[in-house]
């Protein structure tokens, strides 16, 4: 499982042009499902997504939490994360998990995330999404469930 978190002032997704799911201060997480991910990774994933500590702390350090600013997620799934474009200029997108498990995936992430008190918010599975963002500092980290330890 891949995913892109980038620290937002804001963020919201639309779908034919009708807002799915915004937030304000938090993050927008991308997240795409691998072939062969399993629930293991979906509670790493999200587990991993709330303990990340890039608030910046009174001393403007970058020390905490997602729960201890009160911020929120929008999680929007994306296959393309799993796009291989070595050797190629079209990206070939075979790693990614069939549309069925990587739906029920990406829910148990957010149901997760949600479980330990914070707000997630969603795009639409497999629609045509338009996201907007304003990326704060900027911050973005890269997480992979295959690169635990």
């Amino acid at each position: 499982m891949r995913a892109v978190i980038q620290r937002v002032t804001h963020a919201a997704v639309q779908v034919n042009g009708e807002t799915a799911g915004s937030v304000g201060r938090g993050y927008l997480v991308l997240l795409g499902v691998k072939s062969g991910d399993t629930e293991k990774d979906a509670q790493y994933m999200a587990d991993k997504i709330i303990k990340l500590r890039i608030f910046e702390d009174e001393n403007g350090k970058m020390n905490k939490s997602i729960r201890e600013v009160g911020g929120a997620v929008l999680c929007v799934s994306q296959f393309t994360l799993l796009g291989d474009a070595r050797g190629q200029n079209r990206p070939g997108f075979t790693q990614a998990e069939a549309p069925d498990r990587a739906d029920e995936l990406y829910k148990l992430v957010c149901a997760r995330m949600r479980e330990q008190g914070v707000i997630v918010e969603t795009g639409i599975f497999r629609a045509d999404m338009q996201v907007e963002l304003c990326n704060d500092g900027p911050v973005t980290i890269l997480l992979d469930s295959e690169k635990q330890f």
